[in-house]
């Protein structure tokens, strides 16, 4: 057996190794470092390579990958979100990512995402929330109890000032799992039986449902003023979760236009339909929420800075620690030109 050369090696973190490190670091805390990593790359968005995500739908769902660049690391994403799997006992959403470095194009990092996609979804949820939300915001109806409800939760409870979550879901099950998990966070759980119950007293309304089709989670009379809105379920097209009539209403935020008015809440909407972007906010180039009765959406579709963030994340926090494996994913010839003769010496290993 030839012995892989450290040039062949590639760190790999998976499922039980990101596990590992997202209790080693608190899930808390990793949500904060996170949401820090994010914040620091919108500032920085006019760097980026910027593309919508290429996506490849079926009657099933949707597969998508999602790349970008700072021009010093390259990153992308492997994601699907196929609504129908939980039947068949599958996750909706599962994901893998790598960076590369790009001066030499060879990968540095190769990671399991399906966690890191939910951590690094309510990350950004939160952060969006503590620029936009009304001042002393601190109750949320979470509507839809799916995968995402638990992170998103004490994503807005770490980052956002979120002391109470109401939970409602069309299935009963998931809102009491979701309850039986937050139950020891040190966050108040209500339980609400329509989504109006879940709204009473919120400032914060968060909406993840995964039916891929154009649907009607919250109606117009159903949103006053004054509240902030997390609509994350809509990700696709022909995907959405609001009455156009709340959209007119709202001032939307973004995360990149060019992908949200093709698979956000804004596909129901003109396609100049005024929206702001959520690095302008941050880099003072845009205002955020304008007065306590402005109703602020964020139309959130999930965008690859966010991942590339998320990637240079766990790349620094792994290092020096076992939370990875070395993995030989790289051939390392002797000679660069002579990739057949190490083949060839290989087949005196066997």
């Amino acid at each position: 057996m030839m012995t892989p050369s450290e040039k062949a090696l590639v760190p790999f973190v998976s499922v039980d190794h990101m596990m590992k490190l997202i209790h080693h670091i608190g899930v808390e805390e990793m949500l904060k470092g996170l949401a820090a990593y994010i914040e620091a790359d919108f500032r920085r968005w006019q760097l980026f390579d910027k593309t919508p995500r290429v996506a490849s739908h079926s009657e099933k769902g949707v597969i998508e990958l999602m790349p970008t660049s700072d021009g010093e690391d390259y990153g992308f994403k492997y994601v699907n979100g196929h609504p129908g799997n939980t039947r068949d006992g599958l996750q909706t959403v599962t994901a893998f990512g790598l960076l590369a470095d790009v001066a030499s194009g060879y990968p540095v990092l190769l990671s399991e995402m399906t966690l890191l996609t939910a951590l690094r979804t309510a990350a950004t949820s939160a952060l969006v929330a503590r620029l936009l939300a009304p001042k002393g915001a601190h109750v949320m109806a979470m509507i839809g109890n799916g995968a995402q409800s638990e992170f998103q939760s004490l994503a807005m409870k770490a980052i956002a000032g979120v002391d109470e979550v109401r939970l409602y879901d069309i299935d009963p099950a998931a809102t009491r799992k979701c309850a039986a998990n937050l139950a020891d966070q040190g966050i108040t759980v209500v339980s609400c039986a329509s989504a109006e119950e879940a709204m009473l007293g919120a400032q914060i309304i968060t909406t993840c449902t995964a039916d891929k089709q154009y649907a009607t989670i919250l109606t117009d009379n159903m949103v006053g003023s004054g509240v902030h809105i997390n609509a994350i379920g809509g990700d696709c097209p022909g995907k959405t979760e609001l009455a156009p009539a709340i959209l007119q209403r709202a001032g939307i935020f973004v995360e990149y236009p060019e992908q949200t008015r093709i698979e956000g809440e804004i596909q129901q909407l003109a396609p100049d339909h005024p929206v702001t972007e959520i690095w302008q906010v941050l880099t003072g180039q845009a205002q955020g929420r304008t007065d306590d009765r402005q109703i602020t959406l964020f139309d959130s579709v999930g965008f690859a800075i966010e991942d590339f963030s998320a990637l240079r994340y766990i790349r620094d926090q792994i290092a020096g620690t076992g939370f990875f494996r070395p993995l030989d994913l790289l051939a390392d010839p002797d000679d660069p030109r002579d990739l057949f003769g190490m083949l060839q010496r290989s087949k005196t290993q066997v």
